[in-house]
């Protein structure tokens, strides 16, 4: 199969057919407005996210709405404004820099209060900006398929979302990306040719000196995508080192050899874990996580999951592997592939350089056999753990700031 077919069967697959969800879109978009207009404030609902720019994904049952204040509401809480609006419609308030409001009907609606304005200087907020960002991507036609192949191929290699937990491609960074580089496949491409710090900019505010004149904070990513609406912010500033190279590495194999696997999103489950353990040791923990807002869920669950990685390596047992998966309900799985072996219980232990005189003496002090090796003091101590799952057991059981970030924790 040539590469243009299976790109056009994949879009047939991941493209959105109209159908009851785009119904309930307009019906819900109606009766928002319909309480605008009863309630005499100057605003206008409209839908906005990838649903506007029609770069969503099938299954995808996201909506986000734009509520659009006119400007005389300038400094005001509008998020008050539109909360009042919406006491009418069952909702939930999700706070942030500027609080916006969660319906979950069919479709999970996320309400969001904006200034209706066409100057991004005359924002008052991050959000305000977003119906721009809208407008910029409809403004270049004909790249609504290709975005859509690159958010799947992202979601498949497990890069897609600019999420604290993730750090990987938002939406809105792909949409810029495939747009630049005139579509998916030359997205991948230049993928291969990025050096270190590259910096996109496809309105062009710079002339190559982007990273002279931004922010020292504002270029910490692996990769600078400069806001074609707001060039002072970079775009891509949540992108990981790690997630880059995953990409990377799945785009040279997708040019390589392109494959219907590539846009498959695989939900890892407990017998896929187990299948790739061989004679090493598995660690497996159910974990189930915290009530609250996704993003903020999610970085307590990487937080814990980091914690317990630490400490496995802290006690020196070795890992081959570790991953960790959540389906950003109620469950989530950490999984920890260590050496088959016990440890020694007896292990060296190196202190201080012979120089600094005043800590080796402590040293000394508190452990009667010494000896000297490559000019340090050293000692050999008592592991507190030669088996690794007695650790994860202790762990699980006794250390209160795992529980600071998740709700429960058992081995599998």
């Amino acid at each position: 199969m040539s590469i243009k077919n299976l790109l056009e069967k994949e879009v047939k697959k991941i493209k959105p057919v109209r159908n009851g969800l785009k119904k309930e879109v307009n019906n819900f978009l109606k009766q928002i407005n319909t309480e605008i207009r009863n309630s005499k404030i100057k605003a206008k609902a409209v839908i906005g996210g990838s649903m506007a720019k029609d770069t969503h994904l099938a299954g995808d049952h996201d909506c986000d709405i734009f509520v659009k204040f006119d400007r005389i509401y300038q400094g005001d809480d509008i998020s008050i404004i539109l909360g009042k609006l919406l006491k009418s419609i069952k909702h939930e308030i999700v706070h942030g820099s500027r609080d916006y409001f969660r319906v979950n009907n069919t479709i999970k609606f996320e309400i969001v209060p904006v200034l209706d304005i066409i100057d991004p200087k005359e924002a008052d907020n991050v959000t305000d900006m977003s119906p721009l960002h809208v407008a910029w991507v409809k403004q270049h036609k004909g790249f609504n398929d290709e975005i859509r192949l690159a958010k799947q191929f992202c979601k498949s290699c497990k890069v897609y979302g600019a999420e604290s937990y993730i750090k990987g491609f938002s939406g809105h960074v792909l949409d810029i990306l495939v747009i630049y580089y005139k579509g998916f496949i030359g997205l991948l491409k230049a993928s291969q040719k990025w050096k270190e710090k590259e910096v996109v900019d496809p309105e062009k505010h710079y002339k190559k000196d982007a990273l002279n004149k931004l922010n020292r904070s504002k270029i910490d990513s692996p990769i600078i995508v400069i806001d074609p609406v707001l060039p002072e912010r970079n775009a891509a500033a949540a992108l990981s080192y790690e997630k880059l190279e995953m990409f990377q590495k799945a785009a040279a194999d997708f040019i390589k050899l392109p494959t219907e696997e590539s846009f498959v999103v695989h939900q890892v489950t407990e017998k896929d874990i187990r299948s790739k353990v061989g004679e090493d040791k598995l660690i497996l923990l159910h974990v189930i996580p915290m009530i609250g807002k996704e993003d903020v869920v999610g970085a307590k669950l990487l937080k814990a999951y980091q914690q317990i990685n630490n400490q496995i390596r802290f006690y020196d047992f070795t890992i081959k592997f570790t991953d960790w998966t959540w389906n950003k309900k109620r469950k989530a799985m950490f999984w920890y592939v260590v050496e088959p072996k016990d440890l020694v219980p007896i292990r060296k232990w190196i202190g201080p350089p012979l120089t600094e005189k005043e800590r080796v003496k402590s040293f000394k002090l508190k452990y009667i056999k010494t000896f000297t090796e490559d000019g340090r003091i050293c000692t050999y101590v008592k592991r507190k753990y030669v088996r690794s799952e007695d650790l994860i057991r202790d762990i699980i059981t006794s250390d209160e700031h795992l529980y600071e970030k998740v709700k429960t924790v058992r081995m599998g």
